[in-house]
């Protein structure tokens, strides 16, 4: 055997980190590092949050797993907040965000199979969507690069360019069950779907009998400013995902929905070994504990706004590198002119750490508990590095221009 005994399916940065604090890692050496990547959006309130690591030691000194074949106090604790802070009724936790996916999307076939139609399994999706790694959710996604030597693609997924409501409406047919979207594409590159295009994916799915899904694995649990991406919208869906940030970096997810389209999620037809364990339970209610706080969204939308106007100062400043601001809320990104994986490693460089997306775009995932004098300090690293790419590139053209 040579190199690592890891599978080699990611390209890791050359970084380890030993400890973290708020919005800061540290790594063996004792170099810091500014954490605007949040583990993709995981860390929603940061490291070692201190009601985070209590809760979490408090319960893993009593109980880690006893499975769903019995009651789990914390879990109905959990299931009924989040249903008295959104749309939904019922609840089902998972591990990941890829789960909470699977879910919806099972839970939108049996919706129609209980029905008397279970010809009806096909879901509409958008391109430059993300929803997970399993074989159904990377065909959901549609990418060519996620789907290549898996075999034939999942069927069931039919899929549109990005907010393009009419093409959506005219894939409507007899075998449509639902129709599933990213009220903000995370991976696909900062884009926020228009809320006046989600209002019409609304009506079209109330005139159809389809299930409206949404994927709130990253842009939900307080990245955009409310708990819930949707509620800025007018609307709410029928079923929806999410992950991430519920569990503020302790693995899990779940899959929300209405009384009406979970009504056929019967005993035995769906299930999960791990999903809506003690420990994931206990850290899921401290999670909550903190961003339903009176105040707490409120001041994301206020910390937002200065982040924002900051980048676009820094976007200004060199547009031959940048080319817009994107994202809502603390989900922002910088669309680049340049390969994104170079800024990115120039901001790496300046002790910043940040996620590249599709589109060429860096993906800004401070925690939520950021503070104004960390933003001022991650603005400034930002506008460092995209200063040190501007001089670079400046360079290399008159080298370019000789050659």
């Amino acid at each position: 055997m040579s190199g690592s005994a890891l599978y080699e399916t990611f390209a890791r940065a050359p970084l380890t980190f030993e400890r973290g604090e708020g919005c800061w890692l540290e790594s063996p050496s004792g170099e810091r590092y500014l954490d605007f990547a949040g583990g993709i959006a995981v860390n929603s309130l940061g490291h070692a949050h201190p009601h985070l690591v209590a809760a979490l030691t408090e319960q893993a000194q009593k109980l880690w797993h006893v499975s769903n074949l019995y009651e789990i106090p914390n879990q109905r604790r959990l299931a009924e907040r989040l249903v008295a802070n959104s749309f939904a009724d019922k609840v089902f936790f998972t591990n990941s965000g890829a789960e909470a996916l699977e879910c919806a999307i099972k839970t939108a076939r049996r919706y129609h199979y209980a029905k008397g139609h279970g010809e009806r399994f096909r879901t509409i999706t958008f391109e430059g969507a993300f929803h997970g790694r399993t074989l159904a959710t990377i065909a959901a996604g549609g990418q060519a690069k996620y789907l290549e030597g898996f075999g034939p693609k999942a069927d069931g997924f039919d899929q549109v360019a990005f907010g393009d409501v009419d093409a959506a409406e005219a894939l409507i047919g007899p075998e449509t069950a639902a129709i599933l979207v990213e009220p903000v594409q995370g991976e696909g590159g900062i884009r926020v779907f228009p809320a006046t295009g989600l209002r019409r994916l609304r009506e079209l799915c109330d005139k159809h009998d389809l299930l409206l899904m949404f994927d709130e694995v990253q842009c939900g649990v307080g990245r955009t400013g409310k708990l819930f991406a949707y509620e800025w919208t007018g609307i709410e869906p029928d079923v929806m995902a999410i992950a991430k940030g519920i569990g503020g970096g302790f693995p899990m997810g779940a899959c929300l929905a209405t009384d009406e389209a979970a009504a056929a999620m019967t005993p035995g037809v769906h299930g999960t070994t791990f999903g809506g364990n003690p420990l994931a339970m206990a850290v899921g209610n401290a999670v909550l504990d903190v961003v339903l706080a009176d105040g707490f969204l409120d001041e994301v939308n206020r910390k937002a706004l200065l982040f924002k106007q900051g980048l676009a100062a820094i976007a200004d400043e060199s547009p031959e590198i940048v080319d817009e601001i994107r994202g809502t809320g603390l989900l922002l990104g910088i669309k680049c002119r340049v390969p994104n994986t170079k800024i990115s490693a120039a901001l790496r460089d300046q002790h910043l750490l940040t996620v590249p997306a599709g589109d060429n775009v860096i993906r800004l995932l401070p925690p939520l508990i950021v503070s104004d004098d960390e933003i001022r300090e991650g603005l400034s690293r930002i506008r460092a590095g995209v200063r040190a790419v501007a001089d670079e590139t400046q360079a290399a053209e008159p080298r370019q221009a000789r050659a």
